[in-house]
C-alpha cells in the first residue's frame, strides 16, 4: 500500500486486487484545516452569547414570571373594615352624614348597630394603648354614650377608609375628610377606622356577635368592579 501526500491532505492507493477492510486502513487522523478559507479557531465559527442573554436567563429561570390575572386578582383582594362613629359623633347627629360618605363611595355595608359599650370591651379594643397616660381619659371617653358599630366590606376598603377618615388630629386632616369637615380635636375626632385588613376582622370578631354580620350583594356591584 502506498500513501501519497500533497497541499495538506494525505490519501492513500490500494491495488485494485485488494479488498478494503477497517484492518488494512492505517489509523490516521486527515487534517482539513487548509481546505477551509479560516483556520478553525477563528471567532466567525464559534457562537458567543449577547451579553444580557445569562443575566436573562437567570432571572427567568431563578424567579418565576408573574401572571397577570394573579397580579390583578391580588390588586382587588375584597377585605373589611371596622367603622365606629364614637359617643360625640352620635350625640352630635352625625351617623347618617358619616354612613353616606361610606356609601357614595361604594363601599357595602355588612354590620350596623347602636350599641352602649362596656368598659371590659373599651379596653379590649384599645389594648394597644393601655401604656398611655391618656388610656384611662379614652375608656371614659368611649363608654361615655352609645357608640354606631358598622361593619363595611370592598376593595382596598381599610386603606379607603383610613382616608376618608383623615388624619387623629382633625386639625392635621384634610379638608374633605370626615375628620377635617367635622372634628376639632383629637379627644372629640367623631369616628374609629380600622388600621390594617388583621385589626378590621379582629375588631368586627370583637364587636358583633354571630348572626349579627349580613352576606347580600347590592344591585349597584356591577357597576362598581368590572
Amino acid at each position: 500500500m502506498e500513501v501519497v501526500c500533497g497541499s495538506g491532505v494525505c490519501v492513500s492507493s490500494l491495488p485494485r486486487s485488494s479488498t478494503i477492510t477497517r484492518s488494512t486502513v492505517p489509523q490516521f487522523r486527515v487534517s482539513y484545516q487548509y481546505l477551509t478559507p479560516f483556520p478553525s479557531q477563528s471567532h466567525l465559527f464559534s457562537y458567543h452569547p449577547p451579553p444580557y442573554a445569562k443575566t436573562l436567563r437567570a432571572r427567568t429561570t431563578t424567579k418565576p414570571a408573574i401572571f397577570l390575572p394573579h397580579l390583578v386578582a391580588s390588586l382587588q383582594q375584597v377585605d373589611q373594615t371596622y367603622i365606629m362613629v364614637k359617643p360625640d359623633g352620635v350625640q352630635r347627629g352625625l351617623v347618617g352624614e358619616i354612613i353616606s360618605r361610606f356609601e357614595k363611595k361604594g363601599f357595602k355595608l355588612t354590620g350596623l348597630k347602636l350599641f352602649q359599650c362596656s368598659k371590659e370591651l373599651a379596653e379590649e379594643h384599645y389594648k394597644d394603648l393601655n401604656q398611655k397616660s391618656f388610656f384611662p381619659k379614652l375608656i371614659d371617653y368611649i363608654t361615655s354614650g352609645p357608640v354606631v358599630c358598622m361593619a363595611w366590606e370592598g376593595v382596598g376598603v381599610v386603606a379607603s377608609a383610613r382616608k376618608l377618615i383623615g388624619a387623629t388630629d382633625p386639625l392635621q386632616a384634610e379638608p374633605g375628610t370626615i375628620r377635617g369637615d367635622l372634628a376639632v380635636q383629637t379627644g372629640r375626632n367623631v369616628i374609629h377606622g380600622s388600621d390594617s385588613p388583621e385589626n378590621g376582622k379582629r375588631e368586627i370578631a370583637l364587636w358583633f356577635k354571630e348572626g349579627e354580620l349580613c352576606d347580600w350583594t347590592p344591585v349597584q356591584a356591577p357597576w362598581l368592579r368590572e
